[in-house]
């Protein structure tokens, strides 16, 4: 039997909080999540559908004609009237994604992690920290700039969001450096791992120090001294600088006692240290210590008296006006240039700059002392991920895995005729996304492929699934690539492989203005036996087969005629033009799949008031859309029971009396990011749905999205299983409370099983174990 124990929080501003949980609370458990009789209805025939419906025990989530709207439903509620409006029913989405990035950071401290694992954790952090200030941050900011404040629905205005921020920022950041100094650098120098500081270099290791400065930094860095002839330069975005006070005249009698030194991002920010030096073990030396114990010979003839180094994230949104863009490919790269230099949202300096420094610092990027952060370390901390690549140590890594692959998509085997048997549903990382790339080479290759039509939102750097469709183009196959360019941080690499497709013959376009197309399709035409046969693969993550190693999505590969079908009607919308498509079951945003949600969520909800059973359960990445909030609040009232695994942002409070007593928020952080889309409703015509959208306004009213159903008894079973997985995790589980915390489930029963990561990389992949 498990106990209660509440651990020290990281700080009290950080409401963070972790408990050990009974294994079997009453309040939380999960129950069988199949129907009455124990499993998903097979596909039913057309009379099966019209019968169901006109009986009441199902919703059809396909309009009847375009101008169909949502259905009255029954106002039937529990408990007293409540105004689902109100501002105290709504966390704020900002301060949401930031406790997101706080349960990152937690990781960094898990000792259950092996230790380079944290360490990466812990980069993480600071690489969503910058993201977060480069848009959402910077986004507030210019709400403010531009007088356009307008509070969210939790009732908070942008300068109040900023200045909570801020302060979190700041004790989080206080807390990073404290764990990478007084845990994780001395745990991995008793591992042999050392990061060498000025005061740790010997003789001979000072001498080699100084020869590689000299060799390797000196000839590539330009200092600029600041003088009215020189002034203050633009610098670009997250890059390694450093201010100097100095004293004296140098050779053209200037004394400004001034100066920027840039460290270019050609030079690594982390030095390993040769074995001729240092014999034993793995040892590195910062370039920020390289810099500081030569920074003089920069300035000859004149005494450094101060050197600091500093960091400033800007703002790195594109904003494209839909008005008078003719190539949108163009005008996006000239936005790419201008993202290096947007405006200034945070500066990081070093803890010991003085307050001289600091203020000139902040004057010059217009920032304000709120918008200052000391750091007792590297102020460029992301860019020490290089150390995996830099040392050889599976000891302190998690254990490397095959990604399993059914035996009818091994390699050599026909993928059409695989298909053509039944479904076939991958799910990444645990199943390997090699399948689709062969599936596409396949379909180059065989003359009885007449075309291919795949959308690309975000893929690997040297992709395959680009040069196999560019082979496919080269073959004669009709191509047409919808990519977006607009896939932020991306949009180089999207511009890039637009022009690769292109030249070898495949049609390319960029989506629809307004709209990302953020839809993960794929859809082949074959012909056999004298006839057209479509083919499609859906997906909820990304074409890209790095991402797709640490990214938790699920992949259909079906041949279904209907919903083959309704793929080459999205296509037909993207790339053409016409009025409203309406697929026979697939739902698409932005016309049909908000309200097509929200209907079937007040269909659960008028069963529940009827006194019949209705559940949902929905996993994604972000909840923030209100119409969707108050539905689930409106259906929690009157019984139905949700459950929600949310990773990140969650708007929605659950455990409030009379509004979400019947809603449970957890949010799985562990080895993979949880990325997959699902959602079930009990009584639906189609009880599993996967999605690339999550439920944020964005995703359903201003992209191209698509929800699909899993219409196979046994792949849907199958899909319940695993999300029934995750919501009986005690391991890697966080829940929301209804003040905004996340308290961490764990348990020391002996018998509780395995993170449920763990668990679905026994079940679906092969682990190989490292010995240390």
């Amino acid at each position: 039997m498990s106990t209660r124990k509440v651990t020290p929080p990281m700080e009290q501003a950080l409401v963070v909080s972790t408990v050990v949980e009974p294994a079997a609370d009453p309040a939380i458990a999960v129950e069988p999540i199949a129907t009455l009789d124990g499993a998903i209805p097979e596909i039913e025939t057309e009379l099966d559908v019209e019968n169901r419906i006109e009986n009441g025990t199902a919703i059809e989530t396909r309009p009847a004609n375009d101008s169909e709207d949502l259905k009255p439903v029954s106002r039937t509620t529990h408990g007293p009237h409540i105004d689902l409006n109100g501002a105290d029913l709504y966390l704020n989405r900002e301060l949401s994604y930031f406790q997101f990035n706080l349960r990152v950071l937690e990781q960094a401290r898990d000792p259950k992690h092996p230790l380079l694992e944290r360490l990466m954790f812990l980069l993480i952090f600071s690489s969503n920290l910058d993201e977060f200030y480069e848009i959402r941050i910077s986004g507030l900011k210019k709400q403010m700039e531009f007088g356009r404040q307008r509070p969210g629905p939790d009732g908070k205005y942008p300068d109040e969001i900023l200045k909570e921020i801020h302060q979190q920022v700041r004790v989080a950041l206080q807390q990073q450096y404290r764990i990478l100094n007084e845990d994780l650098f001395p745990s991995l120098a008793e591992k042999n791992i050392r990061f060498l500081y000025r005061h740790e270099w010997s003789k001979k290791l000072s001498l080699w120090v100084r020869d590689y400065f000299r060799d390797e930094v000196l000839p590539v860095i330009s200092p600029l001294g600041l003088d009215p002839a020189h002034p203050f330069p633009r610098l670009v975005n997250k890059s390694l600088n450093f201010i100097l006070s100095l004293e004296g005249k140098d050779a053209f009698g200037r004394d400004s006692g001034l100066a920027i030194v840039p460290a270019p991002r050609s030079l690594p920010r982390l030095i390993k240290v040769p074995a001729s030096i240092i014999p034993k073990g793995d040892n590195f030396i910062f370039l920020s210590s390289i810099i500081h114990a030569h920074v003089g010979e920069f300035f000859p003839g004149m005494t450094v008296k101060e050197c600091h180094q500093f960091r400033v994230t800007r703002n790195s949104d594109l904003e494209m006006s839909n008005v008078e863009v003719e190539d949108v490919a163009s005008a996006l790269q000239g936005e790419l240039h201008l993202r290096r230099f947007g405006t200034a949202a945070k500066l990081e300096v070093g803890a010991a700059c003085p307050q001289e420094l600091t203020d000139f610092l902040l004057q010059r990027f217009n920032l304000t002392e709120e918008e200052l952060f000391r750091l007792d370390g590297p102020v460029n901390m992301q860019r020490l991920m290089t150390l995996t690549s830099m040392v050889n140590r599976p000891d302190l890594c998690f254990p490397t895995f095959t990604p399993g692959t059914p035996l009818a998509l091994e390699e050599g085997n026909c993928i059409f005729t695989a298909v053509t048997r039944e479904d076939q549903l991958l799910m990444h990382p645990f199943q390997s996304f090699l399948p689709i790339i062969d599936w596409v080479r396949q379909a180059a290759k065989d003359p009885a492929v007449l075309s291919i039509k795949q959308t690309l939102y975000r893929t690997n750097e040297s992709s395959e699934l680009v040069e196999a469709l560019s082979e496919a183009a080269r073959n004669g196959k009709e191509v047409t690539v919808v990519i977006e360019l607009r896939a932020r941080f991306d949009e180089k690499e999207n511009i890039q492989f637009a022009s690769r497709l292109q030249e070898a013959g495949a049609v390319v376009v960029y989506g629809v203005m307004g709209y990302k197309t953020h839809a993960k399709m794929l859809l082949i035409v074959r012909r056999e036996g004298g006839k057209l046969k479509r083919y499609a693969h859906l997906g909820t993550g990304n074409y890209h087969r790095k991402t797709s190693l640490v990214y938790t999505d699920y992949g259909l590969m079906t041949c279904d005629e209907v919903l083959c079908a309704d793929v080459h009607k999205v296509f037909q919308q993207i790339t053409g033009m016409g009025k409203r498509i309406i697929p026979d079951v697939m739902i698409h945003a932005p016309f049909r799949l908000k309200k097509s949600l929200i209907r079937m969520i007040q269909h659960e909800r008028n069963l529940a008031a009827e006194g019949k059973p209705a559940r949902i359960i929905a996993k994604m990445n972000s909840l923030t859309d209100p119409d969707i909030i108050r539905e689930l609040y409106a259906a929690s009232r009157v019984g139905v029971k949700i459950d929600l695994i949310i990773r990140g942002i969650c708007c929605l409070k659950p455990g409030l009396a009379n509004v979400s007593e019947n809603i449970r928020v957890v949010s799985i952080i562990g080895r993979f990011l949880e990325h997959s889309r699902v959602f079930y409703f009990e009584n639906n015509l189609q009880q599993v749905y996967c999605s690339s959208a999550d439920w944020m306004e964005r995703n359903l009213m201003h992209r191209i999205e698509v929800a699909f159903p899993i219409q196979r008894k046994k792949l849907a079973n199958r899909i319940l299983e695993e999300l029934q997985m995750y919501l009986a995790d005690r391991c890697q589980s966080w829940e929301l409370q209804s003040d905004g915390r996340y308290v961490r489930l764990e348990s020391n029963d002996n018998s509780t099983r395995e993170p449920v990561q763990m668990r679905l990389l026994k079940q679906l992949a092969t682990v190989r174990y490292s010995v240390g």
